[in-house]
């Protein structure tokens, strides 16, 4: 499985990104799949969708290193978790690319995107006048593309309904670079909190930014 990037973030942590370069066949016969799971496969149509579900599972146990099913749900709200490990997870895709973070202690967020120059035309959805007035991103592609993953990121990282792009995080200025990280506040229920979301392009013109914490 050609793994591209794999990062030990800290004793607890790690980070993957994988290459899709197998056929749906060849992912499904890595892994063990329920009768639930095989039922939700069945409904998706063949192709990208299919691809993106069964490598970031078969992604998933590969960073776990065990060759036992892995059983991989969604809840209420859509987040990802483990019913059988006590870890936090959080998984994305894009194209020809899926990315998996476990956090075995800490909540986890991560997103990966391809760099297309359309996030121009919608980059008010997502960002405040005065996040879009800072120089580093207001008409820059590689800045918009670092704040779509990073509040997506945490978004993932909240895993509950209801968080705003736009009006409940907000991005702190920062150095543009092809790898870097920045400071974003998120208005949560319980209160404003600070978030650290590290970030790198690829050399393939991919953006991925992702949060622990």
């Amino acid at each position: 499985m050609p793994v591209v990037f794999n990062k030990k973030i800290d004793d607890d942590t790690m980070l993957a990104v994988w290459k899709i370069e197998e056929t749906e066949e060849q992912l499904i016969s890595g892994l063990q799949l329920k009768q639930h799971e095989l039922d939700f496969i069945s409904s998706l149509n063949n192709g990208k969708r299919l691809l993106h579900w069964l490598s970031t599972r078969v992604l998933l146990r590969t960073m776990l290193n065990t060759s036992e099913y892995i059983d991989c749900r969604m809840d209420e709200h859509g987040k990802p978790y483990l019913p059988d490990l006590d870890y936090h997870i959080s998984l994305s895709h894009s194209y020809d690319y899926a990315s998996v973070i476990i956090g075995k202690v800490k909540k986890v967020g991560v997103d990966i995107e391809l760099i297309k120059h359309k996030i121009k035309s919608i980059r008010h959805k997502f960002l405040s006048d005065s996040e879009l007035a800072q120089k580093q991103i207001g008409d820059n592609i590689n800045g918009l593309y670092i704040c779509w993953c990073a509040k997506e990121a945490i978004y993932k990282w909240n895993g509950r309904k209801g968080l705003e792009f736009k009006k409940d995080i907000h991005i702190k200025p920062f150095k543009l670079k092809d790898s870097g990280s920045l400071s974003a506040l998120v208005d949560l229920p319980e209160g404003t909190q600070e978030l650290t979301v590290n970030y790198f392009k690829t050399n393939d013109g991919y953006m991925l930014g992702y949060v622990v914490g």
